[in-house]
């Protein structure tokens, strides 16, 4: 894992233009970023799909990039969005999700009744949960990147998890 330091130099290499620079940038989220996706989208083509357009968005605005310190929440940031665009995509194909998603009485993995318990979930909470899960993120530094307060952020994770909670008792 790089330091804080190698962090910030990388970035300041990408932000002059290197692309190695950014190729070790995306080296250290990218685990994260395609979990996040995989979560909130729930199909592994749309998360490997919206997690390139992010790397792609983040590489062509990484000058735009005020401060170091903030680029896992800012590529957090972009990918979010655009998990929320593709969320919204999915209300105007929905005969089309209902061919490609599996057959419900085939053997359940943790993962995927990890997945059914998400799906129970807001989109908001979905994206609440899986900042904090994935990203690593504390409720103030999610509040930034959805531009909420963190009590509130607060509260609704802990909804979130009751909710989660009360649908593995059913």
């Amino acid at each position: 894992m790089k330091t804080r330091e190698d962090m910030s130099l990388l970035v300041e290499r990408a932000r002059s233009g290197d692309p190695e620079a950014f190729a070790s940038l995306y080296e250290m989220v990218y685990k994260d970023l395609y979990r996040y996706a995989l979560y909130m989208l729930g199909q592994k083509e749309d998360a490997e799909d919206v997690v390139s357009e992010t790397v792609m968005a983040a590489y062509a605005q990484i000058g735009q990039l005020k401060s170091a310190e903030a680029f896992r929440a800012w590529i957090f940031r972009i990918l979010s969005n655009k998990c929320r665009n593709q969320r919204a995509a999915y209300l105007n194909r929905t005969g089309e999700l209902d061919e490609q998603m599996p057959d419900p009485g085939g053997d359940f993995t943790e993962e995927s009744m990890l997945r059914e318990a998400m799906d129970r979930l807001t989109g908001e909470e979905r994206e609440i949960i899986c900042l904090h899960v994935f990203g690593g993120y504390k409720s103030h530094e999610i509040g930034r990147i959805l531009n909420m307060n963190p009590a509130t952020v607060r509260s609704r994770e802990h909804r979130a998890l009751e909710r989660l909670r009360k649908s593995q008792g059913s």
